[in-house]
């Protein structure tokens, strides 16, 4: 997946792939889609900028053959394109979250993997319903500060999106797990399990990665990765930053452990390049996004 383009030039896509522009005619096996959505914020806004973000930091990473530690070049196993940014107009969060929808569903039935960089983490909602179109109810694997399931909220709300997403049948909670919790949950009724960040923090990657796997089993599964996830001194950009979060090497760690579960779909969110620094969000949201390419590729492999 290497690139022999300088980092400062060319047009910005995602590790400089070939743009898309027509789903049903590419021959890549992946899509890289942008969600440049923030209207469902209840923090800081700016997540809207996150996909550009993401973009212009991915470069970083598309100089070498292979990315350590993986062992091989994910681009000898899988071909991959940006198809750039579905169109957000202002001010109307039901017509973008149709038009996501669509556009998602279009990349799925074409029997495409789907990479979704975000936006605030609304955008995870029509994602999980253009999927289940296709493989039915998920498993949840869900990286995050905070569980996303609470009750109060409007309809369009970045911390209600799960609760609605279990109401409508589009999650199996007894084998979805949410990773890096540190804020309050009723932990008594609260439909899936939780590692807070401090049992993650407290216990190596392979304990993680062992719960995360007997808890998914071998049903489809959905991950998603809210960059608050990890403690502000290594994502500052971000609306709702929660301290006491993980590191990005232990946040890798555990991503790079879930290589043999089934995992349809991917996204990246809550990236807000305004409050970040040196790039250091928008980088980790890029290398979190590569993980998961090579998570594809590595399957891919095997089957080879």
């Amino acid at each position: 997946m290497a690139s022999d383009l300088p980092l400062f030039t060319g047009c910005p896509t995602f590790l400089r792939f070939p743009h898309c522009e027509d789903v049903a005619m590419s021959s890549a096996r992946a899509l890289v889609l942008g969600a440049p959505f923030d209207l469902a914020t209840t923090g800081r806004s700016g997540t809207r900028s996150g996909p550009a973000g993401i973009r212009q930091a991915s470069a970083n990473l598309a100089w070498e053959e292979t990315r350590w530690p993986w062992d091989f070049d994910a681009g000898k196993f899988l071909t991959a394109e940006d198809l750039g940014d579905v169109p957000a107009l202002p001010g109307d969060p039901k017509g973008f979250t149709q038009s996501l929808e669509r556009k998602a569903t279009e990349v799925i039935q074409a029997g495409k993997s789907l990479i979704t960089l975000g936006g605030d983490h609304y955008i995870s909602l029509p994602l999980l319903r253009a999927h289940a179109k296709k493989h039915g109810p998920m498993a949840l694997i869900h990286f995050d500060a905070h569980t996303d399931t609470y009750g109060q909220g409007g309809e369009y709300d970045h911390g209600t999106m799960f609760l609605r997403a279990l109401n409508e049948g589009l999650l199996l909670p007894e084998n979805s797990i949410q990773i890096g919790i540190r804020t309050t949950y009723d932990r008594k009724n609260h439909p899936f399990e939780v590692m807070d960040a401090a049992w993650v923090n407290e216990h190596n990657a392979a304990e993680c990665i062992s719960r995360i796997r007997d808890r998914v089993g071998d049903v489809p599964a959905y991950l998603t990765f809210d960059i608050d996830c990890l403690d502000p001194s290594f994502a500052p950009g971000t609306g709702t930053p929660v301290a006491g979060g993980l590191s990005s090497d232990r946040a890798l760690q555990i991503v790079r452990g879930l290589v043999e579960l089934d995992i349809r779909g991917f996204d990246v969110v809550e990236v807000a390049p305004s409050y970040d620094h040196a790039e250091l969000t928008s980088l980790a949201g890029a290398t979190l996004a590569l993980e998961f390419l090579y998570l594809l590729a590595a399957t891919l492999r095997s089957a080879s």
